[in-house]
């Protein structure tokens, strides 16, 4: 809580206990009730409380485990092989950050995974290998590294790397810890795997073209038609922008994931952005209500989170919790740096919970611990 917030104030719950009120409390308790006072000035804080801690998953330290998993367990036996990513404030719902979950998955060449749905939203981020696709809803898409790749909630959706690619590594987005606690979830299972509905990669062939949609296509669906956004278009639309954009003082040239028939996020419960830090960049802070899981694309920086500096390079995770202040540099002065995130910015801003606050000051940076 912040320091000039005092509880010793009017309109703040500051009962004194005595021995009459604690016979009191007893006795609600016994009938499943209480007295707000007693937890109002927690439940009810000055300013927005996470839960989670700021977080950092060296990739090189973890990689040798993720492919030792291919060698201990099938996908036939794990259902995903997934190695999960949990901070150490929560681990009771298997979260990375708030109420979102990350893992990383790894697939061998000729392996799949059977098909499956859930009321969880996923999303995948191609960190390495060949040959790897996805198939949603009956469209095989082929994935290639710093592919953005969606799998709305209860899409029929199964992974796979060709017999002559190279084991394939993503990671992992899914919203299951925020989709549990409202206890809505559920799980199925496809027998075999999906019959094709449409030509392999018709999604982003079809509704990937930058600024263009096709006219006389109906979709009545809550999230994107487009399925994998390629960081063959991606990257180059970032240098684009850079070309003739101020960079945003906290994230650079940054861009939101769209859902290009109406330009909101991709799905109801998650969002994604991909932001190119300048080379030499370096962010000013600032704070917001939403939880967010960053992974370096290209390049290397660092990122002070709370005041604690985070140094990443590619593939590195970490993740900023609710209304934590951060800023991101770059380290190069030769060569840009980006960093993929995703977050749960979509229930945040449709439930009319956002705000922000920025770093006034040492000039917008933070001191470090």
């Amino acid at each position: 809580m912040n320091e000039q917030f005092s509880d010793d104030i009017y309109g703040r719950a500051r009962v004194q206990v005595t021995p009459e009120l604690e016979a009191y409390y007893k006795e609600l308790e016994t009938l499943g009730a209480g007295a707000l006072w007693t937890v109002a000035n927690d439940i009810e804080p000055w300013e927005p409380k996470s839960k989670s801690i700021p977080m950092f998953w060296k990739y090189e330290s973890l990689r040798h485990l993720v492919l030792k998993s291919s060698e201990l367990v099938t996908p036939e036996q794990a259902g995903r092989r997934v190695v999960y990513l949990v901070n150490d404030n929560r681990k009771d719902v298997s979260a990375a950050v708030g109420w979102l979950y990350t893992g990383i998955q790894v697939t061998r060449p000729g392996e799949f995974t059977s098909a499956h749905r859930h009321k969880a939203s996923a999303l995948r981020f191609i960190m390495e290998g060949e040959g790897g696709y996805t198939v949603v809803d009956g469209n095989k898409i082929i994935l290639e590294v710093n592919d953005f790749v969606i799998t709305p909630n209860s899409t029929w959706h199964e992974h796979g790397v060709d017999a002559n690619g190279k084991t394939c590594i993503w990671q992992d987005g899914l919203d299951i810890p925020l989709v549990n606690a409202l206890e809505a979830n559920d799980y199925a299972v496809l027998e075999g795997t999906q019959e094709l509905a449409a030509p392999i990669n018709y999604s982003p062939m079809t509704y990937g073209g930058t600024g263009l949609i096709p006219p006389d296509k109906e979709w009545d669906k809550p999230y994107s038609p487009l399925f994998k956004y390629s960081w063959k278009v991606v990257y180059p639309a970032l240098l684009e922008a850079e070309k003739v954009n101020e960079p945003n003082p906290f994230d650079g040239i940054i861009m939101k994931y769209t859902n290009p028939m109406n330009g909101d996020h991709v799905m109801q419960t998650m969002g994604a952005s991909i932001q190119l830090l300048p080379k030499g960049f370096k962010g000013k802070a600032h704070k917001h209500t939403g939880s967010i899981v960053y992974q370096c694309a290209k390049g290397k920086g660092f990122t002070i989170i709370n005041g604690k500096r985070f140094d990443w390079k590619e593939r590195d995770i970490f993740c900023v919790p609710s209304w934590a202040w951060h800023e991101h540099h770059n380290l190069s002065e030769t060569e840009d740096a980006c960093l993929f995130s995703f977050n749960d910015l979509p229930v945040i801003e449709k439930l009319g919970l956002y705000q922000e606050r920025i770093f006034e000051e040492n000039d917008g940076h933070q001191i470090m611990e």
